[in-house]
């Protein structure tokens, strides 16, 4: 049965990204994110409430707390980035580069944690999904034989390193905290920075003005990822962690197919190898990790 959850967790991953990308149409993404982000914070502490652990916030050690918060920051930035990427490329390039964050976390989990067991798969992996990124990044060229403009790519090469840090600092600040706990007590730094970023850009008057439309998108893409968030503890409890870290990732595949239904988002025969070789990568490291 964990097995399903791990699958449900990668399913609304996906879903959140095709959602997210139909509420910031005309929404700023910055406004978006601190939006959507009191969504998953309800519902995170929900989760925690449920699980019993909310209570034991006030127990936690500073060096948990510290951990968690840089955890939450670097979350906060992920998103940032991640968001304003979807907002002016392609929902399959900026996903595939986000999701690249695989590649710098088993690097870092080599390197800080001592994390060598299948090395070979996991390098292996690795390689895999770095090739099948870099195919997936097809570009064309506008109609006057131009360059395609690439605005997209730092922010989403952003929203992977700042994910990737987040991996390690979470696993850092959360051996000895509850993983729900320690899940709403990060998105309570991501609210935080999220709206000091819409004050700082003073952009607080343009969330009276989010279409009702787009509005509902952004609070769906909450829930979504809410919903990811609880499949995958729930997947975590009962299964190995191992497992469905990686199954996780396959949210990319998903988004890819969503996006095609919903954007027309058509993968040619050199992106749709470089999903392929992603999703082989993942699968190798989901199995011998």
């Amino acid at each position: 049965m964990w097995i399903l959850f791990a699958f449900l967790s990668a399913f609304f991953a996906g879903l959140t990204a095709i959602l997210a990308k139909i509420g910031i149409r005309k929404t700023d993404s910055t406004v978006a994110t601190a939006v959507r982000t009191v969504v998953v914070l309800a519902g995170s502490w929900l989760v925690a409430g449920i699980a019993g652990s909310a209570g034991d916030i006030a127990s936690l050690d500073g060096k948990s707390l510290l951990f968690l918060i840089l955890s939450g920051l670097a979350t906060g930035a992920s998103w940032l980035c991640y968001f304003h990427a979807l907002s002016i490329g392609e929902v399959n390039r900026v996903t595939a580069v986000d999701k690249s964050s695989t590649i710098l976390t088993v690097l870092l989990s080599i390197l800080i944690f001592g994390e060598t067991t299948h090395l070979a798969v996991k390098l292996c992996g690795t390689l895999l999904i770095a090739v099948g990124t870099y195919l997936m990044l097809e570009w064309k060229k506008a109609g006057n034989g131009a360059r395609e403009k690439r605005a997209w790519l730092p922010f989403a090469a952003g929203s992977a390193l700042f994910a990737a840090l987040h991996s390690v600092l979470a696993k850092l600040g959360a051996e000895n905290v509850e993983s729900n706990l320690a899940t709403a007590v990060r998105t309570v730094v991501v609210l935080v920075m999220a709206w000091v970023m819409v004050l700082v850009t003073r952009k607080t008057g343009e969330v009276r003005h989010i279409p009702p439309k787009e509005l509902l998108f952004i609070c769906l893409s909450g829930v979504s990822t809410g919903a990811s968030w609880l499949c995958y503890y729930r997947a975590l409890f009962r299964g190995q962690a191992s497992v469905v870290v990686p199954i996780d990732k396959l949210s990319i595949v998903i988004t890819a197919v969503l996006a095609y239904f919903v954007f027309g988002e058509k993968l040619t025969k050199k992106t749709g190898a470089g999903l392929s070789l992603i999703t082989v990568g993942t699968l190798a490291m989901a199995i011998f990790r």
